[in-house]
């Protein structure tokens, strides 16, 4: 049947099964847009890396006003400044140069991106609902112990319906574990991550 994908199975913070849940077919069960994720992840990572080396020109470094010897007579080769690339301490010719890049996508992209992203990780099994894990303790060992008991290795984002901060504590030691909220969610997050954990609270946020 066509909701198959969007039943997903339910776990307690000890990693028991706690049943079963149905996602909303409206974020969760739409045909992924490979074209739109395409066009998302260029976006994020464009945005994420930018080029931040900056080298100086011989405009910009400092001293080279006068001119080091006369035009002729000397021997030597013309020269009108000591910070021309040629000389130690002058500028670089053909260096990186920073540039602050920026892509937009249009809210509605970025809303078809999202739901294309979690349609498809519905699709590869790779959603898991953990009811009661917005009220943990700040320790990495209860989400240590819950990955392992679920089979939830790799890279994985906890996704809860608010910021949480003890959520966030008992995570950040966690190798390759991430936090995040509902309304902090995007492609880019979904599709970096192997697995998605959303509390109960956070799904029932989706409906």
């Amino acid at each position: 049947p066509k909701s198959a994908g969007l039943t997903v199975n339910v776990f307690d913070v000890l990693g028991k099964s706690a049943g079963t849940i149905l996602l909303p077919k409206e974020t969760f069960g739409q045909k992924p847009n490979k074209k739109l994720l395409t066009q998302a992840m260029h976006v994020y990572f464009t945005n994420n890396s930018g080029v931040h080396g900056h080298t100086k020109t011989r405009a910009e470094v400092r001293g080279g006003g006068r001119k080091p010897w006369r035009q002729k007579g000397t021997g030597n080769a013309r020269a009108g400044s000591n910070r021309s690339p040629i000389w130690v301490g002058g500028g670089k010719a053909l260096g990186p140069r920073y540039r602050d890049v920026k892509l937009e996508m249009p809210k509605k992209m970025k809303k078809g991106a999202l739901v294309s992203a979690l349609s498809q990780k519905a699709l590869d099994g790779n959603i898991r609902v953990i009811t009661g894990i917005e009220k943990i303790e700040p320790k990495t060992k209860i989400v240590a112990n819950l990955l392992a008991k679920i089979g939830a290795f790799g890279p994985t984002l906890l996704v809860a319906s608010a910021k949480n901060q003890n959520l966030k504590l008992a995570s950040r030691n966690a190798p390759k574990v991430k936090t995040d909220s509902v309304e902090n969610l995007n492609a880019f997050s979904i599709l970096t991550n192997k697995n998605i954990l959303f509390s109960k609270e956070a799904i029932e946020k989706f409906k």
